[in-house]
């Protein structure tokens, strides 16, 4: 079994008020063993060497708890999850949260419900669903308090997927790289549509000159029924 080294990233996640003790570092473990395990029947992630495992998976995913402090008990789903990042490692790091994973591959969810029965996991589901599904859905739309995204596709493009699943006053948080500023000056329009905040946007350094951003948006007003539309309408005419 590959240690990931937790102790090298928990004295930088307790500055931010996050504290990893002996049972969330054995889970991260667990599951950055299982990653890598199940990564070899499927793609599930480029990154395996384990340094960088523990910074650009499971310390980046941590940060969001810098960008976007939570409240106790507060619902979150993660769109286009993946391999469950960043919302498998809120949920080992704040067992409080209440987390849905939402991807249109089955095969990843077959993984992620893996990694859920092997530790344990409460308050935790996986839905097979595309997100213009979702945000269509009398179960998820506007439901949830937090809705976030990590490396799935534009900014434009994720505030119409994303902004729908989010209650009124809830944020939207999409975790990208260097390009975050460049897409920003495009969404303009699609900010006052949806009815979303001006952006707060947060850059921290994950390892070596490797940068993410955190940009997040509040939910200040209701999703206009038509949002979003059809995926092809979408991708050729963003907001």
């Amino acid at each position: 079994m590959i240690d990931f080294k937790i102790e090298k990233i928990a004295p930088l996640c307790e500055k931010f008020g996050v504290i990893i003790d002996e049972k969330i570092t054995d889970r991260l473990n667990r599951y950055g063993n299982l990653l890598l395990e199940w990564n070899e029947k499927i793609n599930l992630t480029a990154i395996t060497e384990p340094e960088d495992v523990l910074y650009k998976h499971f310390y980046d995913c941590i940060l969001f708890l810098k960008a976007c402090p939570l409240e106790k008990g507060s619902s979150i789903i993660d769109v286009g999850t993946g391999a469950g990042f960043p919302g498998m490692v809120l949920k080992i790091v704040r067992p409080d949260l209440k987390v849905t994973l939402l991807d249109s591959l089955n095969k990843r969810l077959v993984f992620l419900n893996e990694v859920i029965n092997d530790l344990g996991l409460e308050g935790i589901e996986t839905v097979h669903m595309r997100a213009e599904d979702a945000g269509k859905s009398k179960i998820h739309r506007e439901s949830y308090d937090v809705a976030t995204a990590r490396a799935v596709a534009s900014l434009p493009v994720l505030l119409e997927y994303c902004s729908p699943l989010v209650k009124k006053g809830g944020i939207f948080l999409s975790m990208k790289g260097p390009s975050a500023k460049e897409e920003l000056t495009l969404c303009k329009n699609a900010i006052k549509v949806l009815g979303l905040s001006e952006p707060n946007i947060i850059c921290e350094t994950l390892t070596g000159d490797e940068q993410r951003a955190f940009v997040s948006f509040k939910k200040i007003s209701q999703t206009p029924p038509k949002y979003p539309r059809k995926p092809s309408d979408i991708s050729k005419q963003p907001l």
